[in-house]
């Protein structure tokens, strides 16, 4: 995609002399261009960016010949610890907004990333961050092109907090809404469930329970877009993060005034994350994903979506997982092991805070 920007190159004259963040770097001068040019525009090197204006500058002309309509979504990322098997809070805060973004149908081309940073924390750290930010955009096709630095007293944060907003645009023949379940539409799920908070729940030790599960974290516009070149009539997509796929499917449920029923023999599980749940007495229908997509879409279309999302990295482990029915309406079913059914309400309280 062409850039409104001429070419801009910068040489980038800011060193960051000290090993950790202190208030300076966020005052507004020299200590912060500093951090900004050593660390942010080292990692995020880009023609939009490069410019350091106050607001980002981008092509309309060259986003409305991909669609008719915006998308934006904004999220904050919050989760402890902030490394973690499989992924960390930079590539976690990229992929969450990649993904909201293709939930929707959209095509995601930009990020806004802002930091809020805690006194102390080491730059090495956020070296580490921002790196694995760059390396989360570039799998996924964007580009963070303008953001903001704030640095709090220590106590008033927790290490490190980001934002990030995400732009993208949908194509004109793309209508997807959790409005649009039907009766008959089958249930989809792109592989094993729980993956995400097993791994954070290791990553804290708090609980006594190590495991070695990694996070799914991925950005998950690859397979969708896939999906959708083959299967434009899809009606519902949700990324399972907090609530799990319990969650998503009462979203749908309500919406679209249906009942889902799911089949706990075809949903995807790791047997690590079983037990961890069976040990603790978690639900892993509640537990976050950060690289699930669960899809409603009509029965004739699914075969052909099995077929191309398990052709994708992203979806080796993709199955069928429940059906569509128009009444209980507003209802999730979920038939068990055992060949009973019980009612799968929305997750009340919270299993695990700060997964993401």
């Amino acid at each position: 995609m062409s850039s409104s920007n001429p070419k801009v190159t910068r040489r980038r004259s800011g060193i960051m002399t000290s090993e950790t963040i202190n208030m300076s770097h966020g005052g507004g001068g020299k200590a912060m261009r500093d951090l900004i040019e050593d660390v942010i525009l080292r990692s995020f090197d880009n023609q939009e960016l490069v410019t350091m204006e106050d607001q980002a500058r981008v092509d309309l002309s060259a986003m409305t010949k991909l669609g008719d309509r915006l998308a934006m979504t904004t999220d904050s990322y919050v989760v402890d610890p902030i490394f973690f098997a499989g992924g960390d809070i930079g590539k976690l805060a990229v992929c969450g907004t990649v993904n909201d973004l293709a939930v929707g149908g959209a095509i995601a081309l930009y990020l806004t990333c802002s930091f809020i940073i805690e006194e102390g924390l080491p730059v090495a750290d956020l070296r580490r961050i921002t790196a694995s930010m760059k390396l989360a955009a570039d799998a996924a096709g964007v580009k963070i092109i303008t953001g903001d630095t704030k640095v709090v007293d220590r106590g008033s944060a927790d290490k490190i907090f980001i934002n990030t907003t995400g732009i993208g645009i949908i194509p004109e023949h793309i209508k997807v809404g959790a409005q649009l379940a039907a009766p008959g539409d089958l249930v989809l799920i792109n592989g094993y469930i729980g993956d995400h908070g097993a791994a954070i729940v290791g990553a804290r030790g708090d609980l006594s329970i190590e495991n070695d599960i990694e996070s799914d974290c991925q950005p998950l516009n690859g397979i969708i877009d896939s999906l959708l070149a083959v299967c434009p009539q899809v009606h519902c997509m949700r990324d399972a993060t907090r609530g799990g796929i319990a969650t998503v499917l009462n979203e749908f449920a309500i919406s679209s005034n249906c009942c889902i029923k799911i089949d706990e023999t075809t949903i995807p599980m790791r047997s690590e994350v079983r037990g961890m749940c069976e040990i603790l007495g978690l639900d892993a229908l509640y537990l976050a994903n950060e690289g699930k997509v669960v899809i409603i879409l009509p029965r004739d279309q699914a075969s052909a979506a099995l077929a191309v999302m398990r052709d994708h990295p992203a979806g080796i482990h993709s199955t069928i997982i429940g059906e569509v029915f128009s009444t209980p309406a507003e209802t999730v079913i979920l038939k068990t092991v055992f060949g009973g059914e019980r009612i799968v309400d929305m997750l009340v309280g919270d299993q695990l805070p700060r997964i993401c």
